[in-house]
């Protein structure tokens, strides 16, 4: 995969970082559509791609701090499974006001990759049995899609099975 040009996709945080890393991307602008039922699902059928290939970014807070979860978009987090990765005794999801503050995205945008300030990630195990998989961009209608190896780099994530269906 190239990286590519700005005329792709716009240039946001997600692609800065991902630039300046080095890492190997590939951009996926598509028409967002407000009434959406699930901006991941809609990022699927967009992409024409398999849900279980789309991850969303979900931050949960810790009690001392948020950390991300990243999982298939048609599945969910399982909280007690984020915790036992994090080693902490229990999480609660993250209050989103709170996760676009600590983020710099808006809801539905928030990216993995490039937040504002670095936090304590998780890769959902099933990441890796994909060449590519696809996450935010870091604006609603923008999809990246890049390896499992280079997201859990850039992130410094952790891996564990955190989703379920």
């Amino acid at each position: 995969m190239a990286r590519h040009r700005q005329a792709d996709g716009p240039s946001t945080r997600a692609t800065v970082a991902l630039d300046r890393a080095g890492v190997p991307y590939s951009r996926h602008p598509y028409e967002h559509d407000p009434a959406a039922a699930s901006y991941g699902l809609e990022a699927a059928a967009a992409l024409g791609v398999e849900p279980s290939r789309v991850f969303k970014t979900l931050l949960v807070d810790t009690g001392t701090t948020l950390a991300v979860g990243v999982v298939p978009v048609d599945g969910q987090l399982d909280l007690k499974a984020v915790a036992a990765a994090l080693g902490v005794k229990s999480v609660t999801m993250a209050d989103p006001s709170a996760a676009e503050r600590s983020t710099g995205y808006v809801l539905g945008g928030i990216s993995p990759v490039g937040q504002k300030r670095a936090l304590p990630t998780v890769l959902d195990e099933t990441a890796y049995g994909f060449g590519t998989v696809y996450v935010s961009g870091g604006r609603r209608g923008f999809d990246i899609g890049l390896s499992p190896e280079d997201l859990a780099s850039v992130t410094r994530a952790r891996r564990a099975r955190i989703g379920r269906t």
